[in-house]
This record gives structure tokens, C-alpha cells and sequence, in this order.
């Protein structure tokens, strides 16, 4: 995901969310082993570790769950109502994610 905001196509998603979430990713069940990961869409830049500052919004899931919607296999608001999403922070934020934050997956 480094890389990607290093392309045009990942500075317009900075550019366009401008905004720092928290990814709680648990293997198994949320809230649980989770680790957790830095998104900062203000400054095109993911760490691995919680936020240092000011987070917009915190997003906790299973990895599988994480995967697909990296993916774009999983809608966040579909999962969110089923409960795959637990969300802390601005909700107006929350719904600036969108699988169009991620990389499109390369075509072999």
C-alpha cells in the first residue's frame, strides 16, 4: 500500500479522503490478538501501529474481513451492518472508506 500512494492514482485518494484511520485487525475474533495499523490519508503513509495523534476514525475487523474488503469482495457499510465492522471515531469520516482507498490488485 506504500507504493500505491507513491502513483498518481494513490496521492488523488489522499488528496480526496485526507484523513487518518486505525485498522484493529484481529485474526480471529474482533477485539481479541488484534494489531493494529496506521492509515494516514493526510500524508499518504501506513505503519504498522496504533496512531500517534489525532485519529478520524478507528475501524476493527477479522482479517479474513479485512481482506475482502481490500479486495473490494466486501462493501464496509454492507459489513458494518452485519456486524463484521466495528467502527469508533467520526462516522462521517468512516464513510470516506471505500475499497477505492486500497490498490487494485495486479493481473497476472
Amino acid at each position: 500500500m506504500k507504493h500505491f500512494f507513491e502513483t498518481d492514482e494513490g496521492k488523488k485518494v489522499v488528496q480526496k479522503v485526507n484523513l487518518v484511520y486505525q485498522f484493529n485487525i484481529a485474526p480471529k475474533k474482533i477485539g481479541f490478538d488484534e494489531v493494529a495499523y496506521t492509515v494516514d490519508l493526510k500524508k499518504g503513509e501506513v505503519k504498522k501501529g496504533a496512531v500517534e495523534g489525532k485519529v478520524d476514525a478507528t475501524f476493527s475487523f477479522k482479517d479474513e474481513d479485512f481482506v475482502k474488503l481490500s479486495t473490494g469482495k466486501l462493501n464496509p457499510q454492507i459489513a458494518f451492518m452485519r456486524g463484521a465492522i466495528k467502527i469508533k471515531g467520526s462516522l462521517s469520516a468512516a464513510q470516506k472508506f471505500t475499497p477505492d482507498i486500497f490498490p487494485k490488485p495486479s493481473k497476472m
